[in-house]
């Protein structure tokens, strides 16, 4: 990589001038984030000092305005940075981010303790009755205020500069634990000879042979850490010892002795989080957490999770049952463990629906299902969807497209699908740049980033439904902040409460589920065939087959991410000890794992997303359970009076409303819980007693 010169230009800090102004992909280099962060915290900290120290009395305009309009270079490289750190690392990269996790979070720090900038905050807050602000601005004031107050503002100096070290050692924490993980998927191949691909369909086995190839192996497979690697093996191989091997392996990630070790750092950033809520005022860290949310308490999270653990408990325990019956006749005379479950689950929903994913997948191109997600953003929400090749990206595996609405763009929408070893596992939305109005109209650049197979030479990639559910949620998610209509930045897209967010998107994953759609999309991809019918109503029928072990793996998770942050003095902390206490005290099956452990559970510390909140997908679900019922009431999946009520009170609204209002502005009333129970296939489940 050639380097920067002094007295050159940065294009991360220029106007960028292209179609959309996104980001000039072909013109940044690695090596220059850093002297960009530079000069873009050095803007953002005047900006902010200037507005503390305005003169002038506090208005709306004069300050919070103000403070909305700050930072616009500073957002610019963080946005950018971020996202290619996600999706197309390298070590200049991951060096930056080690070196500018710490310094970003003193800045944040500095931000909101800022006792002057509090000040003038605190003003218009007290008299926020008088001021003649509309709802979107009245909202915007209140979310200042707090998220001062629950930053520290107010407190003794010695608990301001503890706060902002707490800060700053957690994001060096959550970027080295990120780091790890992604280190221990990279480091991971097992490879198989020929004789190891019992059971194996073709579409697994091509996408075996390449991985190999591309690791230094040809002639041989490979099967990664990824989860559309690893998960099909562990449902198709035959070999129960490689199967077992693999498993461990997944499941070992972050946790060696060696310096990817997280178990220490998990620990610490437990222990900080601990305290930094003790110095806050709360109980506990998700106390602190769950104050900001629909939840409102960390006991309302317990109460949800609990009231589908009994269920899905005897529905697991029916569901292991079948699966070890299965092994009896084979001959095997093992109990059911978690590298075997996925195997016979495969084998149980073949002899229970006739049903195998061999037989789904070849009708589930990538491509297609790109085609379905647009086709039901258009139906419900008038939109359009054209593919830009003039548009410079980061990695030619990503695409851009174009959308609009009744001929006007509304924003441009980047989808990377295929996983490569430069990009961290799962999936996810994120943003180049946010929508707002707040000085005419600025069009979101909204991403969604995956890790599908790569299909075979000349092939497509062909999706799991799984894979395909997954697809669809992201878009989701990309649809709430590509349809976002308000006018401030902090309210805009997805910037809502963490059980509320998952909302849209879970909701969306209902249209492909729909017959309508897959006699549509899911075309065989050497015959261009449609999935049969019958296939289609066994896809409905097995919809809610195994079920117990889904909610389990889940819900164990978010049990154990409660646990670690419910504890007010985690004093010598051992995570997996906790971990395995709490999986122990809830009577986790030891036939089903954590979806997530602790040592590589992203979610909750590459970051703080969802920490203390992974219970939010399980919350958010009730609200989209509850939500499509609302279409199947009018009998028309695109009803368009119901979808203009969720585009105007769900999609296009992020931030601007409260949320229970926003619910039941769309659907009419509360949501009912019941739905969630219906949608799983819980509800006729044997109660305890």
């Amino acid at each position: 990589m050639t380097k920067s010169h002094p007295g050159e230009a940065n294009p991360l800090l220029e106007p960028w001038t292209g179609p959309f102004e996104a980001p000039p992909f072909d013109l940044i280099r690695s090596d220059e984030f850093r002297a960009a962060f530079d000069r873009a915290l050095a803007e953002a900290r005047a900006e902010t000092d200037a507005i503390a120290a305005n003169p002038e009395p506090p208005t709306f305009a004069n300050t919070i305005e103000a403070v909305e309009r700050s930072g616009k270079n500073l957002d610019k490289v963080a946005s950018v940075f971020f996202n290619l750190v996600g999706t197309d690392s390298d070590e200049t990269l991951e060096a930056v981010e080690r070196d500018m996790a710490p310094i970003l979070s003193r800045h944040r720090s500095a931000f909101f303790l800022n006792e002057a900038l509090f000040a003038r905050v605190a003003e218009l807050y007290a008299n926020r009755a008088k001021l003649g602000l509309d709802p979107e601005q009245a909202r915007v004031l209140e979310r200042y205020h707090l998220n001062f107050t629950r930053n520290g503002a107010g407190l003794p100096p010695a608990a301001k500069a503890r706060l902002a070290d707490i800060g700053e050692r957690l994001a060096s924490l959550g970027a080295q634990f990120g780091q790890n993980v992604l280190a221990d998927e990279k480091a991971y191949l097992l490879i198989l000879d020929i004789e190891d691909l019992g059971g194996l369909p073709d579409f697994l086995i091509a996408s075996a042979a390449r991985i190999a190839a591309e690791r230094g192996h040809p002639g041989k497979y490979g099967i990664t850490l990824s989860r559309s690697s690893i998960e099909p093996f562990l449902q198709f191989s035959n070999r129960r010892d490689l199967r077992e091997r693999a498993f461990r392996a997944w499941s070992a990630r972050g946790e060696s002795d060696g310096h990817t070790d997280n178990r220490p750092i998990a620990a610490e950033m437990v222990r900080l989080r601990a305290e930094r809520a003790a110095l806050l005022g709360y109980e506990s860290f998700a106390h602190f957490r769950l104050a900001d949310t629909m939840a409102k308490t960390p006991q309302a999270a317990l109460d949800l999770l609990e009231s589908v653990w009994t269920p899905a408990v005897r529905r697991a325990a029916e569901e292991e049952g079948a699966l070890q019956k299965l092994a009896a006749a084979e001959g095997e005379n093992f109990a059911i463990a978690p590298w075997d479950w996925r195997y016979y689950a495969e084998k149980q929903r073949k002899a229970e629906f006739d049903l195998d994913e061999g037989e789904i997948k070849p009708y589930l191109q990538l491509g297609k299902l790109i085609e379905a997600a647009f086709y039901a953003a258009n139906r419900l929400f008038g939109l359009s969807f054209t593919e830009r090749f003039d548009i410079p990206l980061y990695n030619k595996g990503a695409r851009a497209f174009e959308v609009a609405r009744d001929g006007k763009p509304v924003a441009l929408f980047i989808g990377d699908y295929l996983a490569r070893s430069s990009k961290r596992s799962g999936a996810w939305m994120s943003d180049f740049r946010g929508q707002h109005k707040l000085d005419g109209a600025q069009l979101p650049i909204i991403v969604n980033v995956m890790n599908f197979a790569q299909g075979g030479e000349g092939e497509p990639s062909l999706l799991s439904f799984d894979d395909a559910r997954t697809l669809f949620h992201e878009f989701g998610h990309g649809l709430h902040g590509m349809l976002s209509d308000v006018t401030y930045p902090t309210l805009s897209g997805t910037n809502v409460a963490r059980d509320f967010v998952e909302f849209p998107s879970q909701l969306y994953e209902h249209w492909l589920e729909q017959p309508e759609i897959l006699r549509r999309f899911a075309l065989h991809y050497e015959t261009g065939a449609p999935m049969p019918e019958t296939l289609i109503e066994k896809l409905v029928a097995a919809r809610k087959f195994n079920q117990g072990f889904a909610t389990l793996e889940y819900a164990a998770s978010a049990l154990v991410d409660l646990s670690l942050h419910l504890n007010a003095t985690p004093e010598d902390l051992d995570v997996v000890a906790l971990e395995q206490k709490e999986l122990a005290r809830i009577g986790m099956p030891e036939a089903i794992a954590m979806r997530h452990r602790t040592p590589h559970f992203q979610h909750i510390f590459s970051g703080e997303s969802y920490s203390a909140g992974y219970y939010s997908y399980l919350w958010s679900e009730i609200l989209d359970a509850d939500g499509f019922e609302a279409f199947h009431e009018t009998g028309d999946i695109f009803h368009t009076e119901t979808a203009r009520r969720l585009h105007d009170f769900v999609y296009a609204a992020g931030g601007s409303r409260d949320y229970e209002a926003a619910y039941a502005g769309f659907r009419g009333r509360a949501p009912s819980p019941e739905a969630l129970l219906r949608k799983r296939g819980l509800d006729g489940a044997p109660a305890e007693g």
